[in-house]
């Protein structure tokens, strides 16, 4: 009996081994300001950001952040729905988006355009604290992801805004998520106004994406 208590001990160690090492962070392949972009599902609304954005087959994205190492301590400032524009331990945020079903893939600057992090970062740090844009109308008030970053670039011109579209590629007309979804909150869906989407900004000729983390 004891010896198969002591295989299974060995056996559970070896999992637990192999669990931890799953979900450590490769720190050495990350860079002061990469872009954190997390994969679309396939419903809900993120689900309907893709179906309405997606522009190339392997950029299926509903979220985005931007990593911040200081003093050896490495976090992600990003807008989300949970806690609005806020500060995120990397090792939290790699467990929330896993936990989602969701993964993670590092977008970089290209050299010529990392002399914008310094300033995108200290922007991003302006901004924590401010509510999430539920709406995913422009204002002053309230950020969504996408705009979020853009917003801590816009200095340096590193993104662009461009026209928003709601509207289904497979049928021609208004995505039924978005119609129900703007209709709940007795608003005009915003079909042509400026605005961005993490999928718009993963195919910016400024980034080179790295690799999943």
């Amino acid at each position: 009996m004891k010896k198969i208590s002591s295989v299974k001990f060995l056996l559970l160690s070896a999992f637990l081994f192999s669990l931890l090492n799953c979900i450590s962070i490769p720190k050495s392949e990350l860079q002061n300001g990469d872009l954190l972009f997390v994969t679309a599902k396939n419903s809900g609304l993120s689900g309907a950001i893709n179906n309405v954005t997606q522009k190339k087959e392997n950029e299926k994205f509903d979220h985005i952040g931007i990593l911040e190492i200081k003093d050896g301590k490495y976090s992600v400032l990003h807008a989300s729905p949970k806690n609005g524009s806020n500060r995120q331990n990397l090792k939290n945020f790699i467990k929330d988006q896993r936990n989602d079903g969701q993964k993670i893939v590092i977008y970089r600057l290209k050299p010529e355009f990392q002399k914008s992090i310094s300033n995108a970062l200290d922007k991003g740090n302006s901004m924590l604290g401010k509510p999430y844009n539920f709406n995913y109308i422009l204002d002053e008030n309230s950020y969504y992801c996408s705009d979020f970053i853009e917003r801590a670039f816009r200095e340096d011109d590193i993104f662009k805004l461009e026209p928003m579209t709601f509207i289904d590629p497979k049928t021609g007309r208004t995505n039924e998520f978005w119609q129900s979804f703007y209709d709940k909150k007795n608003l005009k869906v915003p079909e042509g106004e400026l605005g961005c989407n993490p999928n718009g900004l993963a195919g910016s000729d400024k980034l080179i994406r790295i690799k999943d983390l």
